[in-house]
């Protein structure tokens, strides 16, 4: 609260004094009273009158400031009526009585939005588990029953299979603490699963993959590496070069972190767009050719990889390739586990 403030805020008081101090002035001139008595009695009022302002400018800025610094303390600063001390003016109490409808009205609407969140998401997981079902009957009819057609509709098969993962994922990423385990996990295993689960995709680009190095163990929740690595290699796919794609797979420790990198031949991401690839819906200039982007896939891997420590970094020498690297922390417990 600045001074002029203040000032501006009390001046009908100002203005009643200073007419009070000009009446008071006029009556004892009147009565007969010297000059120097009038000029000693104003002066000691207007005294009086500059310690009552002063004093109560320091006192309501301590208080403000208190205020201020209690409410940026407060992780949800709608709460802060059900913390502040109450006032003791009568204008005060009414705004804060305000203050707390207000509140009031902000949590019961926030538990009213909560409740139909969880409904939602609890939905959004029963549809995917359910849709499962003729996905997977679905595979084992065309693996059964071997044909070109089979082929490629086991490809579109692996394609809604994993929007449904996505949409599952998704749904759960704001709680994964409900729903990870950490434990001892090897990169060759987590790997080799994420191209199994793909294997129909990859086919048919016809896309040579290599890996090396991938005997390393790290601590994480192998499924949800697992959907992190399905969705980088469904991009190497989406965005593959039309001549012999490639993708090569590989590990290195290098400090105190693994590195786990996925590197394709595709077409490469411009330089402009690599620092908003992990932005929500953001598909950049490839996004404009290919029309199946949705700029959910990496941003979903992006908020995964954040809420379990994973880091998730990409470079791109524009038209020839592209490298995601998640990187894997190894604190000094767990290198004493492992040697």
């Amino acid at each position: 609260m600045s001074g002029k403030l203040y000032l501006k805020n009390h001046l009908p008081v100002i203005l009643l004094n200073l007419l009070s101090i000009l009446a008071l002035s006029l009556f004892l001139l009147a009565t007969g009273n010297t000059i120097q008595m009038v000029l000693f009695i104003l002066a000691d009022w207007l005294l009086v009158l500059a310690l009552y302002l002063t004093a109560g400018y320091i006192y309501q800025k301590k208080r403000l400031e208190k205020l201020l610094e209690m409410a940026r303390q407060l992780k949800e600063r709608y709460l802060l009526p059900e913390v502040m001390p109450a006032p003791d003016q009568a204008e005060e109490q009414v705004y804060y009585q305000l203050l707390k409808m207000a509140g009031k009205s902000m949590l019961e609407r926030i538990s009213e939005v909560e409740r139909e969140r969880g409904e939602y998401r609890a939905y959004i997981e029963q549809w995917v588990h359910e849709v499962k079902t003729p996905i997977t009957a679905l595979k084992l009819l065309c693996e059964n029953n071997r044909s070109p057609f089979s082929r490629d509709v086991l490809v579109e098969l692996e394609n809604i299979n994993r929007c449904a993962e996505q949409a599952l994922y998704y749904a759960r990423s704001e709680h994964t603490e409900k729903d990870y385990s950490i434990r001892e996990m090897n990169l060759a295993d987590v790997v080799h699963g994420a191209i199994a689960d793909n294997k129909y995709l990859l086919r048919q680009c016809d896309m040579t993959i290599t890996v090396d190095n991938l005997e390393l163990v790290v601590y994480a929740d192998d499924k949800w590496v697992r959907f992190i690595l399905n969705q980088i290699i469904s991009n190497a796919v989406k965005y593959h070069s039309p001549q012999q794609p490639t993708l090569h797979i590989f590990a290195e420790r290098l400090g105190d972190q693994v590195l786990l990198s996925i590197a394709d031949n595709g077409i490469g991401i411009p330089e402009s767009d690599l620092p908003r690839i992990f932005e929500k819906g953001f598909t950049g200039q490839n996004g404009r050719t290919i029309r199946s982007s949705t700029g959910i896939g990496l941003y979903l891997c992006k908020r995964l990889g954040d809420k379990l420590g994973i880091g998730l970094s990409a470079s791109s020498a524009g038209s020839g390739g592209t490298t995601i690297t998640l990187s894997f922390h190894i604190n000094d417990f767990i290198a004493e586990v492992q040697s």
